[in-house]
C-alpha cells in the first residue's frame, strides 16, 4: 500500500511539473528572451517586464515556496527599489473621430508639433507651384524662373493652431518635397533635403510669433531626397540616406556648409531594383549608438567612431522602407530612480510590402496584399532576435504614433500595393492600438474607423491634449480632386480609448505653476497634479515625456517616450498630489530639448506641458 501511495505521489509530481512547464512555454515569449539576464561586471540585471509570479489559485506550498507561475498582472511591473507601473483597467471605448479643419490650405505631406507655441507645421512641395492658400500681403512672391519671370504666390508651408485651427501661411523657396526634419535643443525646426534645388538645403524655423523660414541651399554635402534625420545625444543631427545617396553626414551649426560624407555599406547592400531602402528607420539607442534599418537589414552604428558595432538578424517577409513603407517605433523606454547599466530598448516594425510590390503596382497594375506582420527586437540583448506577431489586417504606408500612456497607435495607410503615386488600393480606415506589455497575441485592438482615405503622403502626430492629429493624403502629381483618391486637405482629430468620457474623473491635471519648465539630467523634480481620486498610489501613476516627431512618408523621426522613475507620490491636500520623479540619466537616453510632460493615472494621461532638458 505504501509503495502504491509513493508511486501515485511520484506520478502526481511528474504531472504537476509537466503542467508547470507547459504554462511557462505558453507565456509571452518576450518573457523569456535571451536578454532576461544581462551580465555586467558580475552584476545580474533582470528586465522588469519579464517577471513571473506564482498564481494565487491552485498553488502547492512547500517550505516557503509555491509551485506554478503566471504572467504579471496587466500593466504592473516591479523592480527592487525602482517603483511600480500600472497600465490601468482595460479600456473598451473604441475611440472617436472629429473633423478639425475642412481646408488646411497646404496638403500635409510633412508635419511636426512646434514646442511652446502649440502650432503644427505642415508643408508639402514647392515644385507644383500651387496650394489652396496664398502668401499673405507683404510677403513677396517667389521668382522661380528669372529668365521667364515666373512667380509663385502660393504658400507651401502653414502653421496651424492646434486649438483654433487658425492658419498662418509662410514662404518657402527651396523645394521640400520628400524631405526630413527635427527639432534643435531650443525648439527650432531644422528641415533637410528635398527635390532638385532643395536637395542640399537646410532650413530653419524658430518658434517666435513672427519667425520665418531661413534657408541655406548648400548646407548638405549630398543631395538628400527621401532621407532620414535623427537627433544625437548632444542635440545635433545626422542625416542618413536618400535617393542615390548611399551615405550619411552630420549637420553643422546653422550657416555652415558640410563637405564630409560617410559611406554606408548597409545602404549599398540593401539597394534593390525597387530601392526599398529610402527613408530608413533611424533610432537612437539607449547606449548612444544608432539603430539603422534599411529594406530588411539593420545595424548598430557608432556616431562617435562611424563604425558598425553590431549587425542584427535579417527581418524576412518583404521590404520595410520606402516604397515598401512599413512603419516603426522605438518602444517606450522604462526608467527608474536608479537605472541599470544597460537600459533596454525595443524597436517595433509593422507592415510593409513584398520586395517587388512597387514594380507590380506601377508596371503591371497588380496591387498585392501588404504585409500583416509586426516584428519586435531588443537592441541591447546579447542575442537579439526578431519576434513577430500578426496584425488584424494588412498594412502599408501606415503611421505609428506613441501615445502619452505608452500605448502605440498604428493608423492610416492601405491594405494593398506600395508607396508612390496611384500605387495603393483599399485604404485602411481602422486604427490599431498596440499595447507593448500585453502577452504576445493579445497586443492588438481594432478601434473606430475614419471615413477619409489616408494613403500616400499622410501624417499622424500626438497632441498635448492626448488626441492624435491626422491629415494629408495626396497620391497625385500636384493638387488634383477629380480622381480616385483626391488631394486631401481635411484635418481630423482622433481621440484614443483613454479619452472615453466615462474616464474623465481619472484624468490628472498638471499644475504648471508648480512644475518646472527645465530639468537637468538625473535631477529629482516634482510634478504637482490635481486628481479627484482617493488613495492615489505610486503603482497607479506614471510620468512620461514625449518628444515631438517629424512625420512624413510613414516615418516618425525622433519620436520617443520616456517613462520616468518615480521616487514618491504623496497627497498635499484635497485633490492635490505631488509626484517626485527623476529626469532621464543622459542624452543617450533622452537628447536635450523640448518634450511634452504627462502625468498618467491608471492609463489615463493628463494634458501635456512643455518641459526642456538642458
Amino acid at each position: 500500500m505504501k509503495e502504491s501511495t509513493r508511486l501515485l505521489w511520484i506520478l502526481s509530481i511528474i504531472v504537476l511539473v509537466a503542467a508547470v512547464s507547459k504554462a511557462v512555454s505558453e507565456l509571452d515569449n518576450d518573457a523569456f528572451d535571451d536578454d532576461d539576464h544581462t551580465s555586467l561586471e558580475g552584476m545580474t540585471i533582470k528586465r522588469e517586464a519579464m517577471e513571473v509570479k506564482p498564481p494565487k489559485a491552485g498553488k502547492r506550498k512547500g517550505k516557503g515556496e509555491a509551485i506554478g507561475v503566471k504572467p504579471p498582472k496587466a500593466g504592473k511591473r516591479k523592480g527592487k527599489g525602482r517603483g511600480t507601473v500600472a497600465a490601468g483597467p482595460e479600456m473598451n471605448w473604441p475611440g472617436q473621430w472629429e473633423l478639425f479643419m475642412k481646408n488646411s490650405g497646404v496638403s500635409a505631406m510633412h508635419a511636426i508639433l512646434m514646442p511652446l507655441i502649440n502650432k503644427v507645421q505642415f508643408y508639402d512641395a514647392t515644385i507644383w507651384r500651387i496650394s489652396q492658400i496664398k502668401l499673405p500681403p507683404g510677403v513677396a512672391c517667389h521668382v522661380y524662373d528669372q529668365k521667364a519671370n515666373k512667380i509663385d504666390c502660393w504658400a507651401h508651408s502653414v502653421l496651424v493652431d492646434i486649438n483654433t485651427g487658425n492658419i498662418k501661411p509662410l514662404a518657402l523657396t527651396t523645394d521640400t518635397w520628400c524631405s526630413s526634419g527635427g527639432l534643435t535643443v531650443n525648439g527650432t525646426l531644422v528641415s533637410t533635403g528635398g527635390f532638385q534645388g532643395g536637395a542640399n538645403t537646410a532650413r530653419y524655423l524658430s518658434t517666435c510669433e513672427n519667425c520665418v523660414w531661413i534657408e541655406y541651399p548648400k548646407a548638405l554635402a549630398a543631395r538628400r531626397w527621401y532621407s532620414t534625420q535623427a537627433t544625437l545625444p548632444d542635440g545635433t543631427f545626422i542625416v542618413v540616406g536618400g535617393r542615390d545617396a548611399l551615405n550619411y553626414e552630420y549637420i553643422l551649426p546653422e550657416g555652415q556648409n558640410n563637405k564630409k560624407l560617410y559611406d554606408s555599406q548597409l545602404l549599398r547592400q540593401t539597394d534593390d531594383p525597387e530601392e526599398n531602402n529610402l527613408y530608413p528607420f533611424v533610432w537612437l539607442n539607449t547606449d548612444g549608438n544608432l539603430f539603422i534599418f534599411a529594406n530588411n537589414r539593420s545595424i548598430l552604428l557608432s556616431p562617435k567612431t562611424n563604425k558598425v558595432l553590431k549587425e542584427f538578424p535579417q527581418l524576412p517577409g518583404g521590404a520595410r522602407n520606402y516604397p515598401g513603407s512599413a512603419s516603426s517605433a522605438l518602444l517606450p523606454i522604462r526608467l527608474y530612480v536608479q537605472n541599470p547599466a544597460v537600459i533596454p530598448a525595443d524597436v517595433l516594425i509593422c507592415g510593409g510590402a513584398k520586395q517587388d510590390a512597387y514594380f507590380r503596382a506601377e508596371k503591371l497594375k497588380i496591387y498585392d496584399w501588404a504585409l500583416k506582420d509586426c516584428a519586435r527586437i531588443s537592441l541591447n540583448s546579447a542575442k537579439p532576435v526578431w519576434k513577430t506577431e500578426t496584425m488584424p489586417m494588412s498594412r502599408v504606408m501606415s503611421d505609428t504614433v506613441i501615445l502619452p500612456n505608452g500605448e502605440i497607435l498604428i493608423i492610416n495607410g492601405a491594405k494593398r500595393g506600395s508607396s508612390g503615386w496611384h500605387l495603393a488600393k483599399d485604404p485602411n480606415f481602422a486604427p490599431l492600438l498596440y499595447t507593448p506589455n500585453k502577452p504576445l497575441g493579445k497586443r492588438f485592438k481594432e478601434l473606430a474607423p475614419s471615413t477619409i482615405p489616408r494613403v500616400y503622403h499622410s501624417i499622424a502626430i500626438a497632441l498635448p491634449d492626448g488626441k492624435v492629429l491626422v491629415g494629408g493624403s495626396n497620391t497625385n502629381d500636384g493638387y488634383q480632386y477629380n480622381v480616385e483618391y483626391p488631394t486631401e486637405l481635411r484635418i481630423e482629430k482622433f481621440s484614443p480609448p483613454y479619452l472615453d468620457p466615462a474616464l474623465a474623473n481619472m484624468r490628472p491635471r498638471i499644475v504648471n505653476t508648480a512644475t518646472p519648465k527645465q530639468i537637468k539630467y538625473g535631477q529629482m523634480f516634482d510634478v504637482k497634479i490635481e486628481l479627484k481620486q482617493q488613495n492615489v498610489a505610486k503603482e497607479n501613476v506614471m510620468v512620461t515625456m514625449l518628444a515631438p516627431s517629424f512625420t512624413t512618408h510613414s516615418v516618425s523621426m525622433n519620436m520617443r517616450l520616456l517613462m520616468l522613475g518615480i521616487n514618491n507620490v504623496k497627497n498635499v491636500g484635497g485633490d492635490n498630489h505631488q509626484i517626485q520623479a527623476v529626469a532621464p540619466p543622459s542624452g543617450k537616453v533622452a537628447p536635450p530639448g523640448y518634450y511634452l510632460l504627462f502625468a498618467v493615472y491608471n492609463g489615463v494621461p493628463s494634458v501635456g506641458e512643455w518641459i526642456q532638458i538642458v
